[in-house]
């Protein structure tokens, strides 16, 4: 036996020539190289492959259109000249010096337009330098099946979908390199004009002649304390001989309460309804934009950052996984799979709220319906148990996400209102209440629970007397439209098919950098430069800053995607009038150069010239009339400040670059507001007046004096202040 392994050794040792079976060659293993856009999405990706496989990030787009110039060939089909963006070429390099190491090279950018041009660019850098084969792969949420079976099921690039992107930067860059030089001639040097942010000022400023036309109107309204027992209960006044009330002044409402205030009241009608109360549907990038503005105050911008963290991976104890799928999406469709996982997840937790079907959501004319709605990729990890893991922002993100889904598929939520009508002579007053009967979809709602707490009702039936107690008439005024919010311009450029689900955040940001918009108090206002810039494209202009022609343009885009039109015919039939029109304005256009600068009193103190009121890329600013021999600038003074009579100006934080308002004598006087100081003194202690805002008062005007306690309201000047 010994010596039968010694001899099986010397085989192996000394191998036979030509004898017997030849032995096979182990197959040689491919490396697959992975491309994604983000290294976040490539650190989570590689945990899920095996050692086969490396994953690299493009970091977004590495060849595009360059800065400098149109480069774009008008006369030859709009073919645009691509570069290499600049700052990217070492990049570039490295990865088609890793492709050439691979067998396999797999473009795994995001399944959109952006996504898939960046897929199709790769491809070309690297097919010009290597003979590697190369393919597309796309999926919805960054998860161990998903990406596995992306992998499984590769593609080629989707030429259309290229085209499609393809117009629209053509679009984007033939009105911004035509109207922008137009603006420098005319108004100032480094202004621009974008295609779709121009619509989006033009409703803004639109919405703020709503806002500064508006007249208030006065109304009152009648409440009365009522008693019954010991409970005691209050009732607005209703119907008053027959009709709806329409008090326009006090002395109509004084005349009521003389004519009932001694009169029987008892309890005239006791109405009571159910009302069901269906779950929606999952986020569509809108729907998640509007409701973390109202919910949660975050900027559209500030969601979108969350939401991609969020998808491209967070670690979970010793893995890393997506949380959610992509977040650029106008669809409200679920896979089958998730609805298989989700329903499971509620037969186990909430098996009494689990309807017998699957919920299904219509999708919107317009959706794409290329991704499913942003939901959750395991209903199992619920808010509360990724709470360790994330961060209070990611965490309140993920948690409406994870409820709207999860509600989305439980039963309805059933109510009673109760509504009693007290008569009080000819008068009507109503106490209406409600109560949740089943709980249904709010069971697993924390977030967004907003409408199931529900109200006390009385105890009351028909006949009961009850008596008067006390009245209490309210005088209000009118409430005109209010400023554009970052969920209410959302929702109205989506209603008006304006721009698609990736470009909303950034039309909002770019009106912001541009100063062509401000915040103030969460709302959206123009500012002087950019109200000038609207008036003159709405005027010049017309089609491009209109909102149907703007959303038929998004359509044509669409058609490209579809293979409906070829895209060089219809970026011609906008090109030939746009460009005649933009060169008869170019003739005939006065210039508005330096109409926004404005002589001051204010003195140099540098050179002792007078100082000039200008208009910079932040807003305005003093600067000495002496440019350029004196370069000296300064902020405008808002206020004198009450405590030692120095200037109150606009600053901001270091980091975030938030504004606030402090004084010129800083660090002797360390006075500061958060509030924007107005050009008017308090009437009551001759201190300087804020703006402020809050929901009872709307925009206002208050004492900065906190031991003075004037608030003046603009609807008592029958008018709306920035």
């Amino acid at each position: 036996m010994a010596v039968g392994v010694e001899e099986k050794a010397k085989e192996k040792r000394t191998p036979r020539k030509k004898e017997g079976v030849k032995k096979e060659k182990k197959p040689k293993e491919k490396k697959i190289l992975v491309i994604v856009e983000s290294p976040a999405k490539a650190k989570t990706i590689e945990k899920y492959l095996g050692p086969l496989y490396t994953v690299k990030a493009s970091m977004g787009h590495l060849i595009d259109l360059p800065k400098s110039r149109l480069a774009i060939d008008v006369d030859h089909d709009f073919e645009p000249e691509y570069i290499t963006v600049r700052g990217r070429a070492k990049l570039l390099k490295e990865l088609q010096g890793d492709a050439k190491k691979a067998d396999t090279v797999l473009l795994a950018s995001d399944n959109d337009r952006e996504g898939e041009a960046i897929a199709y660019h790769l491809r070309n850098a690297i097919e010009a330098k290597t003979g590697v084969p190369i393919q597309r792969i796309s999926f919805n949420e960054i998860t161990p099946a998903a990406i596995k079976d992306a992998v499984a099921n590769p593609s080629g690039i989707d030429e259309f979908k290229v085209n499609a992107q393809k117009a629209r930067r053509v679009l984007d860059r033939l009105v911004g390199y035509n109207l922008s030089p137009l603006l420098w001639k005319k108004v100032k040097n480094g202004l621009s004009a974008g295609r779709v942010q121009s619509v989006a000022l033009r409703l803004i400023c639109d919405r703020e002649k709503e806002v500064e036309s508006f007249i208030p109107e006065e109304y009152w309204t009648l409440e009365a304390d009522f008693k019954t027992g010991k409970s005691a209960y209050t009732a607005q006044l209703v119907s008053w001989q027959g009709m709806k009330p329409d008090l326009k002044h006090e002395g109509e409402v004084r005349a009521i309460i003389d004519k009932i205030s001694g009169a029987e009241c008892f309890v005239s009608e006791v109405r009571e309804t159910e009302k069901t109360i269906r779950p929606k549907p999952p986020f569509t990038t809108s729907q998640l934009q509007q409701t973390a503005a109202n919910r949660l105050g975050f900027t559209s911008k500030k969601t979108m950052q969350l939401a991609q963290q969020l998808y491209e991976g967070v670690n979970i104890g010793n893995s890393r996984v997506g949380l959610i799928t992509y977040m650029r999406t106008d669809s409200v469709r679920i896979s089958q799979v998730a609805l298989e996982e989700v329903r499971s997840w509620l037969g186990e937790h909430y098996p009494g709220d689990l309807p017998p079907k699957a919920a299904e959501y219509s999708l919107g004319k317009k959706a794409q319906d290329a991704h499913e709605a942003i939901r959750p990729t395991y209903a199992a990890y619920t808010p509360e148990e990724m709470k360790e893991y994330l961060s209070k922002d990611q965490l309140r993100l993920y948690s409406i996400i994870w409820e709207r889904f999860v509600a989305s598929q439980m039963n309805p939520a059933k109510t009673r209102t109760i509504s009693i009508d007290i008569r009080a002579g000819e008068g009507i007053f109503r106490i209406a209440g409600s109560r949740v009967m089943e709980k249904g979809f709010y069971k697993v709602m924390k977030i967004l629970a907003g409408e199931n707490k529900g109200t006390p009702v009385p105890s009351l039936k028909t006949g009961d007397p009850i008596r008067f107690e006390k009245f209490y008439p309210e005088q209000h005024f009118t409430q005109g439209p209010s400023r554009f919010s970052d969920a209410s311009i959302v929702k109205t450029l989506e209603e008006k098919g304006i721009g698609r689900p990736s470009t909303y955040a950034p039309i909002i940001s770019v009106l912001l950098d541009r100063y062509y918009v401000t915040r103030s108090n969460k709302q959206l206002v123009p500012t002087l430069l950019g109200r000038m810039i609207c008036d003159m494209l709405v005027e010049h202009f017309p089609d491009v800053v209109e909102a149907g022609f703007t959303a038929s343009m998004e359509n044509k885009l669409d058609e490209v995607e579809e293979n409906q039109i070829r895209w060089p015919d219809m970026i011609r039939k906008f090109w030939d009038p746009f460009k005649d029109q933009v060169e008869a304005v170019g003739k005939t256009l006065e210039s508005f150069k330096g109409s926004l600068d404005e002589e001051t009193d204010y003195i140099c103190e540098k050179c002792g010239k007078p100082m000039v009121k200008k208009l910079g890329r932040y807003g305005f600013f003093l600067a000495c009339s002496g440019f350029p021999e004196c370069r000296n600038t300064r902020s405008i003074p808002l206020a004198t400040c009450p405590r030692c009579g120095g200037d109150i100006v606009a600053r901001k934080t270091r980091g975030r670059g938030k504004e606030f308002y402090g004084c010129t004598n800083y660090p002797e006087c360390d006075f500061i507001s958060h509030f924007k100081p107005v050009n008017q003194n308090c009437p009551q202690c001759g201190q300087f007046m804020v703006e402020k805002y809050d929901k009872k008062n709307g925009t206002h005007k208050a004492c900065i004096n906190p031991e003075c306690d004037y608030l003046h309201s603009s609807e008592d000047e029958g008018e709306t202040n920035e």
